[in-house]
């Protein structure tokens, strides 16, 4: 029986990058890339990124013993093997990478435009020579057959204040037999705002690729920008920023939690929470001098300190939320009518959840044990203490669940951190390189994990970045989660994922 390849071998064998941390990337031959397909499609391995450049392609991959590696494939006349012809996560990737580079997938099973709307003004814009614009055609949504189907068009303008995105629904009287999404209406074009941009700029491009997540963005981006050039950042500014982090998973957890229920007609836990994450903000604001921390983190440390007033207002919001959390948490549990529209709606398999390396709520609701505080890890999360909060059932009450001890865990966290915050500096010059250098991170935020891979050229300024939102992988989800629940229920199963629009748009 043939053995079963390591990642570390396939890296090992390729044509190593010698400038790229902390992770290792090779360029690789077109059977190697074939090989790591095998691996996805056979379950052994997981995508965590796929993006392209105008003339290679290549994907993060996490491996058995959860060891992280970059292949890269250079394309030949544009064109390389499909990966979403066997591994199905990497479908709208591949499709973007078309788009935006004029990468061809061979073998792709949907070959139709992802973020490309027809109304750039030009086609694949990022690629060496950008063409004219294709002809606009209609979007041709996926046929559905059987007795007594309806269709239900949904966006994508909707009610109240949210991101635009297309649903379509195909049902069978109230039930659900297919929902297929239709997104990149908020394309904001990140990437080819990133290429060229100095290392400030870019930091503040990374800050508002989705609104709820500038923390971890702004994380992201600089642990990138520093594992690149080997920057240590002083100890005082990594302290913050987890607290930072924990504090913006705070509020979006207990705002999302009372959304849900909301959308259940529970109108009363939705208030509480609203107030809650509310005080969130303002003690943001007290800490940091902005509700959402935008801007907060830089390359090299952090842009402000935490003074005694910030501590306080950080401590009176821990203390508020331990005394009112608890009633409300209780009144969730107790309340029948609620119960009855959360539980066993929405399910998501494990298996599916394992075959999209879903992250956050939406995976661990499902039984992927993964949170990347933990696992690559980095600091200060590995001298604290926190659990990993996981269930089976996968179902729109368990995505509640998972929020809600996380909610509790980042409570404990905050209070540790502030009892061992350190002194000193919290920010150091970020020098321009001696040559072309890359770097990768993996940072947790609140929806999940967060991949920003960049390269920074001699001239100090961003060559290329790609940022990868975790709703990457948790939309495809939504879709298959709907299934066979009432039309009714979209609005709690889209809530439970609460997935970025403008993440995923770029």
């Amino acid at each position: 029986m043939n053995k079963k390849p390591a990642l570390v071998d396939l890296i090992e064998a390729g044509r190593p990058v010698g400038n790229h941390a902390p992770w290792r990337r090779a360029v690789v031959t077109p059977k190697a890339w074939t090989l790591a397909v095998d691996q996805l499609a056979e379950g052994c391995w997981r995508l965590l990124g796929l993006w392209g450049e105008p003339d290679r392609i290549h994907m993060t991959l996490l491996g058995e013993g959860l060891d992280i590696g970059v292949i890269s494939l250079e394309c030949r006349r544009g064109r390389y093997p499909s990966v979403g012809e066997r591994h199905s996560p990497a479908l709208r990737l591949e499709r973007t990478a078309a788009d935006l580079f004029g990468l061809s997938p061979q073998g792709l099973p949907d070959s139709r435009r992802w973020l490309d709307h027809g109304q750039w003004g030009v086609s694949h814009p990022l690629a060496a020579r950008p063409q004219p614009p294709a002809a606009a055609s209609s979007y041709r949504f996926l046929a559905a057959e059987g007795e007594s189907l309806h269709q239900i068009p949904v966006g994508p303008v909707h009610a109240g204040i949210i991101e635009p995105g297309h649903f379509r629904f195909t049902a069978s009287g109230e039930t659900v037999v297919r929902l297929e999404e239709r997104l990149g209406y908020v394309h904001k074009g990140i990437e080819g705002l990133m290429a060229g941009a100095t290392i400030e700029r870019a930091a503040m491009l990374a800050g508002r690729t989705s609104g709820d997540s500038t923390v971890a963005y702004s994380l992201a981006f600089a642990r990138a920008v520093e594992a690149a050039l080997g920057i240590a950042v002083p100890p005082r500014a990594i302290w913050l920023r987890a607290l930072m982090a924990e504090l913006e998973r705070l509020a979006n957890h207990l705002g999302d939690i009372g959304a849900i229920c909301n959308d259940a007609a529970f109108a009363i836990m939705h208030a509480h929470c609203g107030v809650l994450r509310e005080r969130v903000l303002r003690a943001s604001d007290a800490a940091f001098g902005h509700r959402l921390m935008r801007d907060r983190i830089v390359p090299g440390g952090v842009a402000s300190d935490l003074n005694e007033a910030g501590t306080e207002a950080v401590r009176s919001l821990i203390a508020e939320i331990r005394r009112r959390f608890p009633h409300l948490v209780e009144l969730y549990d107790n309340t029948a009518s609620l119960q009855d529209r959360t539980v066993a709606t929405g399910r998501l398999r494990v298996e599916l959840a394992r075959q999209y390396a879903a992250g956050g709520y939406v995976g661990r609701a499902s039984g992927r044990n993964f949170d990347a505080r933990r696992t690559p890890g980095y600091a200060p999360y590995d001298e604290l203490t926190f659990d990993v909060p996981v269930l089976q059932e996968g179902d729109v009450n368990a995505r509640v669940w998972i929020r809600i001890r996380e909610v509790e865990q980042s409570l404990s966290l905050i209070e540790q951190i502030l009892e061992r915050l350190p002194g000193g500096p919290i920010r150091v010059d970020v020098a321009g390189p001696d040559g072309p250098r890359e770097g990768m991170a993996l940072v947790e935020g609140f929806r999940g994990d967060i991949l920003a891979w960049l390269r920074i050229g001699e001239s100090g300024n961003i060559e290329r970045c790609h940022l990868r939102d975790p709703s990457w992988f948790q939309w495809p989800l939504l879709e298959a989660a709907v299934e066979g629940n009432i039309v009714a229920d979209f609005p709690l199963c889209n809530k439970s994922f609460n997935c970025s629009y403008s993440g995923h748009d770029l």
